[in-house]
Parts: C-alpha cells; structure tokens; sequence
C-alpha cells in the first residue's frame, strides 16, 4: 500500500545575506512516521524547522505540510501542527492547568474537549497531584513530558519536536521517547531534530544534516550499511569529518 506523505521539500533553500543556513535540501515524510533531522549545532535544522511550521519564508525551493505550501499558507500549517523546542514550550509562572488550559485556548479547543483532553493527559502522565502546581517547579523531565503531552493536544497530523531532550537525564529520555512511539502509533506524524545520535535509533528513518545539506537519508540500518559503521553516532561522525561549520 503506497504510503501518505505528509511533509513533502524541494530544492529548499534559506539564505541570510551571503551566509546559505538551508542548501537546497529536499525528501517526503509519510504519515505516522517518525522521522529524525540530526546534525550538529549550526547544522541548518532548526532554520529548516522553522520553514516548515509556517515560522520562516524561504529563499527559494517549495515545500507542503499536511497539504499546504509553507510559502503561502503558514497560518493553515501552524493550525494542523504541535510544536516542542527545547528553549521555549511552557510558562514556568503558570500552573500545570493554566497551561494546558491557555495551549488549548490557542488550539481553538472547545471547553468540553479542554476538560476531556486535560483529564486524560493528567492521567496518562500521572500528575494529577500536580495540576496546581507552577510548572517551573517541576523537574525538567517532568516538563519534557508535560510539554509534549501539551504540544499533542489538539491531536495534530504532525508535532515537530526541536531538541526537545536536550539536558535530558537518560533514564527520562527513553520515557519521553515511549510517549513518541505512542503518538506515532496513533498516527500523528513526529518529525525530530537532536544532537543526540543514540536517538537515531528510534526514528524510522534519519535524515543527516552537514552544513546546511542533507548528506544522508534512510533507515539507520540502511546507513550503517551504507558507511559500513557500527552505530548511528559513528555514522554521523564519517560525514561531518569534513564539515565546515562549527557549533
């Protein structure tokens, strides 16, 4: 059975003055995929991101998610979207229900889905006991797993997810990962970027970003055969042994 895309890139492109952060990169993400855009800090993935959730135009190249053109149609895209960074998700001065309820607000969720929704996240999550308390307050796993819960709310065709492990003790890392293939398995779209090459091997498939181009693409077992490596961090090491770019 053919497989739906729903993220579809070509030829794109981001330039800032003479400096090319995105170089005519281009690949398909299909539905319920978890698809992981790795490379290093500076790498070009986090512009790339930005592009794709309606957050930054183009110079140049096209591209659709869930149907619409990041050119012209990125407040449709912001609304058929979850998104998670690392750096900014919740409101640590407000409580765990002001955030669920303020996100739901923006996710033009109804008051009867608010409430089923919250309920069901407090206890899929088991922090029921915390709905009260300040988000920054929690440990930062708790957050992580917070924010993304938050980010799936409104049950979108794709969540991107920005480094969202980032400072991540490992132990948490696999939790947050189990709530990944959770949501994939219900057919919401997961497309990640880390730093984190142990985490390559949970995706589906990988892209690898070097200098603002996508040097690879495939399954990790497709690129570890490809580079005959051991690993998906050893396989990332052959291809940004030339990079140019620092962190």
């Amino acid at each position: 059975m053919k497989k739906e895309v729903v993220i579809s890139v070509r030829e794109l492109t981001k330039r800032f003055g003479d400096f090319t952060a995105v170089d005519r990169i281009s690949f398909d993400v299909f539905r319920g995929e978890i698809f992981g855009f790795l490379g290093a800090n500076g790498a070009g993935k986090t512009t790339a991101m930005r592009m794709l959730c309606g957050l930054s135009f183009p110079t140049s190249g096209s591209g659709t998610v869930a149907g619409f053109d990041v050119v012209r149609s990125g407040e449709k895209i912001k609304r058929r979207i979850g998104y998670m960074s690392q750096k900014f998700s919740l409101y640590d001065d407000l409580t765990v229900m002001e955030n669920i309820r303020l996100f739901a607000g923006i996710y033009g969720l109804s008051g009867a889905d608010t409430r089923t929704r919250a309920a069901e996240l407090l206890s899929r999550l088991d922090f029921a006991p915390e709905r009260h308390s300040l988000v920054g307050s929690l440990p930062l796993g708790w957050k992580q797993k917070l924010a993304f819960s938050i980010a799936t709310l409104h049950r979108p065709e794709i969540v991107f997810l920005d480094e969202p492990t980032g400072g991540v003790d490992p132990v948490t890392r696999r939790q947050f990962w189990e709530l990944i293939y959770e949501a994939a398995d219900a057919g919401t779209t997961v497309f990640v970027t880390t730093h984190y090459m142990d985490e390559a091997e949970y995706c589906h498939r990988v892209s690898v970003m070097v200098d603002g181009e996508i040097r690879a693409l495939g399954t990790p077992s497709e690129l570890k055969r490809q580079f005959a490596a051991g690993s998906m961090d050893e396989v990332f090491r052959i291809l940004a042994r030339n990079a140019k770019r620092g962190e």
